[in-house]
């Protein structure tokens, strides 16, 4: 199957969009927390970036879900900065406190295409969403030099439809977090107001523009919407009410990776609910909750998956 912004590539398309994007950056409205800063002027918004890009890491990666680390690994580019302040967030160096380095357009377009040539699958743009006009400027370049692997969307789930919908037939792949069932943990705990409607909404733009996953016969993905979904200590992700709202306002075939890897890192320590890993009794209410909603497919975790091991090392960044 060919990626789908290949075409919009040929027919000038993409490059439309990309420059759509970039007049985004004079007063930025690419989050839900529209902060309207101009970054093309040097200002700056809550996620700390500006004009420029900045990664902290590009490689080969292997702790996706199956069908997209598969057995030669996910092509990923972790960019620095965020849109939202876990307290928990495993990636809390790059995202938190800004790790990485600048990197210009060229360079994001030449990293595409390394990858592809050490065997990636898909290139994994991990937390993209405020680097996204610089990113199509980029992928116009990989794109007019050979690029033809599928690109994964893969972003905490706090997205603007309107952005979302300038990437309609550019992402094959979306990989969103659905964090959240309510929003009183979501402001606990992630610092953002009103982040369930704004999951939901774009939950649903993005099945809209790719649908449940199609994949190959090598059982690689190849375009389609999987959610993350990370089970908390205490039922503090509200799990059956994310559950509920995937089946019946989504589909009931959506895939979901339900994640047992919670691993009390960065700040939860100041948060006694949180302060622990997940017992095998909440994990498994979890499980039962995910049945009960009317899902069936996806993936699990053993609870073994948390702590440490499964945390990126971005020591080189």
């Amino acid at each position: 199957m060919e990626p789908s912004y290949l075409k919009l590539h040929r027919s000038g398309e993409l490059h439309r969009r990309a420059e759509i994007l970039r007049e985004k950056l004079s007063a930025c409205d690419l989050c839900p927390r529209q902060c309207g800063v101009n970054r093309l002027q040097g200002e700056k918004g809550f996620c700390q970036a500006g004009e420029n890009l900045k990664i902290a890491k590009v490689d080969l990666h292997f702790g996706e879900e199956p069908p997209i680390s598969g057995t030669k690994g996910s092509g990923a580019i972790f960019f620095s900065g965020c849109s939202l302040r876990c307290v928990f967030c495993q990636n809390y160096p790059i995202s938190q406190r800004g790790q990485g380095r600048e990197m210009s357009i060229e360079e994001l377009a030449a990293a595409m295409l390394d990858l592809q040539a050490r065997g990636a699958h898909n290139i994994n743009l991990v937390s993209p969403t405020h680097f996204i006009p610089q990113i199509a400027a980029a992928l116009e370049l990989a794109a007019g030099r050979g690029l033809h692997l599928p690109l994964v969307y893969n972003s905490n789930g706090y997205e603007s439809v309107a952005t979302l919908k300038l990437l309609d037939g550019i992402i094959d792949v979306y990989l969103p977090d659905g964090k959240y069932g309510d929003d009183e943990s979501a402001i606990k705990y992630s610092g953002v107001k009103n982040y369930v409607k704004y999951n939901r909404l774009a939950l649903q733009e993005m099945h809209r523009q790719v649908g449940n996953p199609v994949f190959d016969a090598a059982g690689m993905i190849q375009k389609g919407l999987i959610v993350r979904h990370l089970v908390l200590p205490n039922g503090l992700a509200g799990s059956r009410k994310v559950f509920d709202f995937l089946a019946r306002e989504i589909s009931p075939e959506t895939w979901v990776s339900l994640m047992a890897q919670y691993t009390p890192i960065f700040k939860a320590s100041s948060c006694p609910e949180l302060n622990r890993p997940l017992t095998a009794a909440e994990y498994q209410r979890a499980l039962g909750e995910f049945s009960a909603a009317g899902l069936a497919n996806g993936w699990t975790q053993a609870l073994e998956a948390s702590g440490t091991a499964q945390i990126p090392d971005f020591s080189e960044a």
